[in-house]
């Protein structure tokens, strides 16, 4: 039976669209999720709603137990995970308020641990492909709910996801331009690589809040310009994931 694992999804744990809902405590072998799993039915499919920072937003994305999360949603009997991230532009066609279906990404991360596994069993070796790290039929799903919710998206983009919490200098923006990113956020890598290591079909929706630095006719982004374009935008992320989750079979 399937039953859908959210990560972030701000606004879809308002009791108009999830229903019967209720906490459940966890804890798994690496520890605790961030935040309680929330359990209960969107469009009458089984969700469990994880807060990938907290539910007030109190974990910086280096300090996130990654692997705790998508523990948490496998031992939950999560089959696939839907995630949300915001991000930075590093396309002039990428405006505020867009929204990119990612296909692939660029782990620039220095300190998070990168797998479940910490040693092998003899001749046991666990080696997790990685060359199409998100899952091919939702992404299909997103894009054709775009499509038919007239959301202005990018069917495709590569995510950088940097260490944070600071701000990339313009020399970076521009490194990280030349490398091929499409977008920037911090919190991408490990999670997509943890669920494909786990498993479960993974796939997200970034929502660009910004053009980061590298664009100089602008200021340099702030959290404050961020969270403004976010939670202007959050209904539109909210509306993608139910109607999604209203036709994943």
């Amino acid at each position: 039976m399937t039953k859908i694992g959210i990560i972030g999804g701000s606004g879809l744990d308002n009791p108009d669209l999830m229903q019967d809902a209720h906490d459940v405590e966890v804890e798994t072998a690496f520890g605790a999720p961030s935040a309680p799993l929330k359990v209960g039915t969107i469009a009458g499919k089984e969700v469990v709603l994880l807060a990938r920072h907290g539910r007030e937003h109190t974990i910086p994305p280096t300090f996130v137990n990654y692997r705790a999360n998508i523990q948490a949603l496998k031992d939950a009997g999560c089959t696939l995970i839907l995630a949300t991230t915001a991000c930075g532009s590093l396309r002039e066609e990428i405006d505020r308020g867009h929204l990119i279906i990612l296909d692939q990404f660029i782990d620039f991360t220095r300190r998070r641990p990168l797998s479940f596994y910490e040693e092998f069993e003899p001749h046991g070796a666990v080696h997790t492909g990685m060359a199409e790290p998100f899952d091919t039929k939702l992404r299909e799903q997103l894009n054709q709910t775009c499509e038919a919710l007239g959301l202005t998206h990018h069917k495709k983009g590569t995510v950088i996801t940097v260490e944070g919490s600071r701000f990339s200098t313009r020399a970076e923006s521009n490194m990280f331009r030349m490398w091929g990113g499409d977008v920037l956020n911090m919190s991408i890598a490990p999670e997509c690589i943890l669920a494909n290591e786990a498993g479960l079909p993974y796939a997200a929706v970034a929502m660009s809040t910004d053009y980061d630095c590298w664009k100089t006719d602008e200021a340099p982004v702030t959290w404050d310009e961020i969270l403004e374009v976010f939670q202007g935008n959050v209904e539109k992320v909210t509306s993608l994931l139910v109607e999604v989750i209203k036709n994943i079979q």
